[in-house]
């Protein structure tokens, strides 16, 4: 995973100490999940009494447009948000429970890689989210 503070200091953003803290909460966060704007709030707000939400909303849209975040809507009605990896990964999200898996399958990349040839097209980005209910065995 890639450190949200040090890839908007590399992108030429001007880190404040209020954004220094919402990067690191970002960073921490998506190790583990899928972070919405008020995880990231009540999370940064424990380190720093003087950052509201606003603050973090503000500082999230930023920090996406800087590309070091990447925003995800799962169909929960929230806006979820991971800090920008190295290595590319798909989400399988769980309807019943809202657990998201990140997984990867290189059988998965072949094929999409193949219809955009198929088309007509270079595949340069794609994003794929799976949605299901956990089988009851």
């Amino acid at each position: 995973m890639i450190d949200v503070k040090k890839l908007c200091k590399e992108k030429g953003l001007r880190m404040t100490e209020q954004r220094n803290i919402i990067a690191d909460v970002i960073t921490k966060m998506s190790i583990t999940g899928h972070p919405d704007v008020n995880e990231i709030f009540l999370n940064a707000n424990e380190k720093d009494r003087n950052i509201s939400i606003a603050t973090v909303y503000r500082t999230v849209k930023l920090f996406e447009e800087y590309g070091a975040i990447e925003k995800h809507d799962f169909k929960d009605g929230r806006s979820r948000y991971e800090a920008i990896e190295d290595h590319h990964h798909d989400h399988l999200i769980d309807i019943e429970t809202g657990e998201i898996h990140e997984f990867t399958n290189e059988q998965i990349e072949k094929i999409q890689s193949i219809v955009a040839e198929t088309l007509g097209y270079k595949l340069v980005d794609h994003r794929l989210e799976l949605y299901g209910i956990k089988i009851k065995k």
